[in-house]
């Protein structure tokens, strides 16, 4: 059987992880980035292309920031290579630094636009382009959010990224409709990126890791006690948060045959968390040190 060809961004840990996995259960190898500052980076890469191969996968995984220029760009060269042709590129990588409009710097605005807005727009310009020139009859689909359609405190650059995602799809797919190429976004709600073991490894909390908290480190039992997720999951209306699988089966089902006739949407995946208005709340954690 001739395999797939699949570009994932950010592909070695959390929902880029589930994606992959999903991805190559369905028949695609992968190539992946990842951010290689991000703590435990190589032992996260190492386990997820183990996970792909027992999944009868080939995988290759690269460094790279996203947020510098000239990444998108290099990254996209070395994973065509890489895999021979692409028939499927999936946005996943991005993150939000939690601030209040007071609070934001030039440095936080520009950061988070680069690598959730320009970083996803040029990889989809470099794919949509090649499968121009070879006449292939690809997808693109963007890991966007829910906060592309509800507002959160802390978080304007983010949710304003998302919604114009969200309406990118649609421009781009009326764009490429006619050379056969699909265009759609996945909008996860809360999703448990982190696992109790990979919490545990997690010595250095970021801003950016707001599932973290540093009283893990001294009270481990906290971790089956208190873990976000868990302590979420019963305030959504289907009674749990989502797990990378959930995303990853979104991305399949969008990338296949069956949904041939569907491009320019966005597919909310949230089990139901903000119909009724709530919030992910972090403050449901006993304690906030390490946020």
């Amino acid at each position: 059987m001739n395999r797939k060809k699949a570009i994932i961004t950010g592909g070695e840990i959390g929902m880029g992880r589930g994606i992959a996995l999903v991805l190559a259960e369905n028949g695609y190898d992968i190539a992946f980035s990842y951010y290689p500052d991000s703590e435990n980076a190589e032992a996260f890469v190492e386990a997820t292309m183990s996970m792909l191969s027992e999944r009868g996968a080939k995988s290759w995984a690269f460094p790279a920031d996203l947020s510098k220029p000239d990444a998108p760009k290099q990254l996209f060269e070395k994973a065509v290579d890489a895999l021979g042709g692409l028939d499927l590129l999936v946005n996943n990588a991005g993150v939000n630094i939690p601030l209040p409009l007071q609070n934001i710097t030039e440095d936080n605005f520009d950061y988070l636009v680069s690598l959730d807005l320009r970083a996803y727009v040029m990889m989809m310009h470099y794919a949509a382009r090649y499968m121009i020139d070879n006449g292939i009859k690809g997808c693109l689909i963007n890991v966007s959010s829910s906060r592309g359609e509800r507002a959160y405190p802390n978080a304007g650059i983010y949710c304003g990224i998302k919604s114009s995602l969200n309406r990118m799809a649609e421009a781009f797919a009326l764009d490429l409709a006619s050379f056969g190429i699909r265009v759609n976004n996945v909008a996860p709600g809360a999703v448990r990126v982190r696992s109790d073991e990979e919490l545990l490894s997690i010595t250095r909390g970021r801003a950016t890791d707001y599932f973290w908290n540093k009283d893990f480190l001294e009270k481990p039992e906290l971790v089956k006690d208190h873990d976000f997720w868990d302590l979420l999951g019963p305030r959504i209306p289907l009674g749990r948060v989502g797990t990378p699988e959930d995303i990853g089966n979104a991305v399949a089902f969008l990338a296949s045959e069956k949904a041939s006739y569907i491009t320019g949407v966005t597919l909310r995946i949230d089990g139901g968390l903000i119909l009724p208005g709530m919030p992910e709340d972090t403050s449901m954690i006993t304690s906030n040190e390490g946020w």
